[in-house]
Formats: structure tokens, C-alpha cells, sequence
């Protein structure tokens, strides 16, 4: 088993929803959803688009997978966890915007919110105890040798390339699209996420995923609310309709 700690969004959320029906699957549920009908894109290349994003659910990596250190176990973690999110302020980002990131797309931030750079060092930092140590497997699956330098002493340190400097927030939407696709693609990825896209994003949980075996999908194990005084970054609320 491995566990990660992610963002996402809760299940009433809009944004949640309508990323559920993109990728075809609720974390929290572990359920199929009916994918949407698009069309100017086939069932089934939504389907291969989806394939990578669609096993890890809807999130954004705080704590990327790790396999529990044997000195603890699940209930140290959980305990951690919940003291951690006690003691956190949510954060809020003002607005989402799609993005290509390199062959793949996400959500990002339309703008920095230095708070979330710090939830995200300040989780890498206070759970790392928990994680086991990288087997040579794991390592080889990074591709150290396509990771910078300092991507790869993040690696060898912390398990995973992208954190501190490294670290950009994302909710990744598709696997690899090839770059003649792309124009099209983000077209209609947009189109799908607008209604969405105006509505600010309150980071006001921690949620614990756990893989239940090598290459399971990724479920959602608990929910933990972030409790620590007043919220940071907190913009006007924008009137918009859900959809």
C-alpha cells in the first residue's frame, strides 16, 4: 500500500464534479462516472487522454506516494495528519486557469499565492518521517537521468523531484497529448472547465489517498479540515453561477 497526502476539492464541490465527469472516475467514491459527450472529441480518446490523471483521482500533490516507514503505522500517520490540518489555515487561490505543462494539461493558479508554496514545503517537510526510503525500482521510474540537479537530489532527499523550488501547484487533466493536438485539445478542455474557472478555490483540506496495491486506483481514505486560524490570501468572492 501507498499513501499520499493530495488537495482536492470536497465531493459537493463544483469543480470536483465536473473534473469527475472529465476523467471518468470519483476518488471518492472509487466509482465510475459517466464521461461527457463531446463532439468534437471521441469517447474513446477522452478515454486514452485520461487514462494516467483517471487512476489518481482529482488532486493536487502536497506529499507525493510513499510507502509507509515500518516504524510507524496507519494510525500514526492519520494522527499526524489530523494534528497538522488543526493547526493550518486554509489557503485560497483566486482563480484557476488551464495550462499546458509541457506534453500534459492541468489547472494552475492564474497568479503565485506564496501561502500554498508554504503549505505545500511545510507538508514535504512534516511527514517526510513517515515515508520509506526510495527502492532502486522507484528511483529508476523518476528517470534520474532526465532530472536536473536539483531535481535529483529532491528525489534522493525527499522522493520526489518537484518540491521547494521545483514545486508548482497543478491538477493535472489529461495524460501526454501530442503536440499537433494540442490547439485542440486545450480548446475544448477550456470550453469544459469554464464555468468553473472563475470560481476561487479554497484550500481548506488534506486528503489522505492510499493505493491499495501496485497499480490500484487511488481512493480517497479521509478528509481533513484545516482549522488553523484565519484563512490566508482570502480574496472578494466572485458572483458566478455553478453549474
Amino acid at each position: 500500500m501507498r499513501y499520499a497526502i493530495y488537495f482536492t476539492p470536497p465531493c459537493s464541490d463544483a469543480l470536483h464534479k465536473v473534473a469527475a465527469n472529465w476523467l471518468g472516475r470519483d476518488a471518492f467514491s472509487g466509482e465510475a462516472v459517466k464521461r461527457p459527450a463531446i463532439r468534437a472529441l471521441a469517447a474513446e480518446e477522452i478515454v486514452r487522454l485520461t487514462e494516467e490523471p483517471r487512476r489518481y483521482g482529482f488532486h493536487a500533490t502536497l506529499k507525493a506516494p510513499f510507502r509507509l516507514n515500518e516504524a510507524y503505522e496507519e494510525s500514526d500517520l492519520l494522527s499526524a495528519l489530523m494534528h497538522f490540518a488543526s493547526l493550518t489555515a486554509p489557503v485560497v487561490i483566486p482563480r484557476l486557469k488551464l495550462r499546458a505543462l509541457g506534453p500534459f494539461f492541468a489547472l494552475v493558479p492564474q497568479e503565485p499565492v506564496v501561502p500554498l508554496n508554504q503549505l505545500a514545503n511545510d507538508v514535504v517537510v512534516s511527514f517526510d518521517r513517515f515515508r520509506a526510503p526510495l527502492r532502486d525500482a522507484e528511483i529508476a521510474r523518476r528517470r534520474p537521468e532526465r532530472l536536473s540537479e536539483q531535481q535529483r537530489h529532491n528525489l534522493e532527499r525527499w522522493g520526489y523531484p518537484y518540491v521547494f523550488e521545483e514545486f508548482r501547484f497543478h491538477m493535472t487533466l489529461t495524460g501526454p497529448v501530442e503536440e499537433k493536438d494540442q490547439p485542440h485539445v486545450e480548446r475544448i478542455l477550456h470550453d469544459f472547465f469554464a464555468p468553473v474557472l472563475d470560481e476561487t478555490v479554497e484550500i481548506a483540506n488534506l486528503a489522505l489517498f492510499v493505493e491499495p496495491e501496485p497499480g490500484a486506483p487511488f481512493e480517497i481514505h479521509s478528509l481533513h479540515p484545516m482549522t488553523g486560524g484565519t484563512t490566508m490570501t482570502r480574496p472578494t468572492s466572485r458572483a458566478v453561477g455553478r453549474i
